[in-house]
């Protein structure tokens, strides 16, 4: 009988899980799912909270439903992991051991390691809408907003779903436009990268978005201090940047257990793992894959779901005792909400750029423009997220790995690893 641990009960550990319950039946293997509480939230419809589409009601369903009911699931939450007696050390003191285990607790945003930002104006005139009560207050802010300068801040990289601040920008763009108020409202993106994004190409189109909806762009800024009380978001360098409100995505670490279990994560708490197997380089029966894995790679949902297919199909070869699948190649995926009813798709792995084209094929959604299909089919994810990714189906003709057909490969293809 094999002993499969699962640490996460979100998208990563969800879907690996009833994938792997496919696998195997209750008499050939335990799989036990342990998270903290038995909220499964759809991370990606916090973006749409602050503009009044959706409550937090609507994308928040128990993590025991979306489990398979051979699926042993505890809300004990996890404070140890001891890698040399295969043993996972739970919240009530007690012990779970393992003989494969799946780290799947993604990213945990760490508001203290920013001077300033949960202090004076917090929840204020200091919000982010990564979080639940943040998204909802700032609905409540944003509908009585009369104009001001309004700052959109990425502390630091990497952070869960790239995409996201820049999406904020846009649809706060044309939510005040709709409003009739834009003419009274500054908005500026503030990032520590060079760019609006992290990849090159993508970077300059979204660059210009900003410039067409006069979006200002501030860029290598290292945020040290959130000065709520004085409205100004301070760099190590003392440069600074105002504001009347500020939307700020706190610097992001793994799982505080990560912390405590030695060996087992980097210095920020992620697990670092073979790029293409999914495999822990320092323990070959520990695996990571979501947010929580250290790879060059976006820490978005879509990665999660590429990587599950490998993952699912390494853990069993390991216990077979065979070698591992390495072609898990980066493959990332995601919608971009422009506003108005639009979003572009971005389509790209490791080696690839985003590129102008259709997805998944010649005929498909089209890359790297603007459309109205596009937005839709982001608002479509919703559904399938909770009715075929979670349950561990198969999407028709999406494939872990990067489609080549469709893109327009006049454009270089290669770049730098970047995380």
């Amino acid at each position: 009988m094999h002993r499969i641990v699962i640490l996460g009960g979100g998208t990563g550990g969800t879907l690996v899980a009833n994938r792997l319950r496919k696998i195997y039946s209750a008499n050939e293997a335990t799989i036990t799912v342990v998270d903290q509480n038995d909220d499964h939230l759809y991370q990606p419809g916090l973006l749409f909270v602050p503009f009044g589409v959706g409550a937090i009601k609507d994308i928040t369903r128990p993590r025991r439903k979306q489990l398979h009911q051979d699926i042993k699931y505890s809300t004990r939450g996890v404070t140890k992991v001891e890698l040399g007696s295969n043993t996972v050390r739970l919240g009530d003191e007690s012990c779970l051991e393992y003989d494969v285990l799946v780290i799947a607790t993604g990213a945990t945003l760490s508001t203290d390691e920013t001077e300033g930002l949960t202090g004076p104006g917090w929840m204020e005139k200091v919000f982010t809408f990564y979080t639940p009560e943040g998204a909802t207050a700032l609905a409540t802010v944003l509908r009585d907003f009369q104009g001001g300068r309004i700052v959109v801040n990425v502390v630091d990289m990497p952070i869960k779903c790239p995409v996201a601040p820049l999406e904020f920008c846009f649809l706060a763009d044309a939510y005040f436009r709709k409003r009739g108020i834009r003419d009274r409202v500054e908005l500026t993106y503030v990032t520590p990268l060079d760019g609006a994004f992290t990849q090159p190409v993508c970077s300059q189109q979204l660059g210009g978005m900003f410039v067409d909806r006069g979006i200002k762009l501030v860029t290598e800024f290292n945020t040290g201090v959130v000065d709520g009380a004085g409205g100004r978001l301070i760099a190590y360098d003392e440069s600074e940047v105002p504001f009347d409100l500020a939307v700020v995505i706190p610097v992001h670490s793994g799982a505080a257990y990560v912390a405590n279990s030695e060996g087992l994560g980097d210095e920020l708490g992620f697990i670092p793992v073979d790029e293409h197997t999914l495999q822990s380089k320092t323990s070959p029966n520990v695996f990571a894959i979501g947010d929580a894995a250290a790879l060059p790679a976006s820490k978005a949902g879509s990665v999660a779901h590429f990587e599950g297919g490998v993952l699912v199909e390494n853990i069993h070869r390991f216990l077979d005792g065979q070698h591992l699948d390495a072609s898990f190649d980066g493959h990332v995926n995601c919608f971009i909400e422009s506003g108005s009813s639009k979003a572009l798709l971005i389509d790209f792995n490791y080696e690839t750029e985003p590129l102008p084209g259709h997805y998944p094929g010649s005929v498909g959604l089209p890359l790297m423009k603007e459309s109205r299909l596009n937005h839709l089919g982001k608002l479509a994810f919703q559904w399938i997220y909770w009715h075929s990714l979670l349950p561990g189906r198969d999407l028709p003709f999406v494939t872990s790995h990067m489609p080549k057909a469709g893109k327009n490969f006049v454009a270089p293809i290669q770049k730098e690893h970047s995380r």
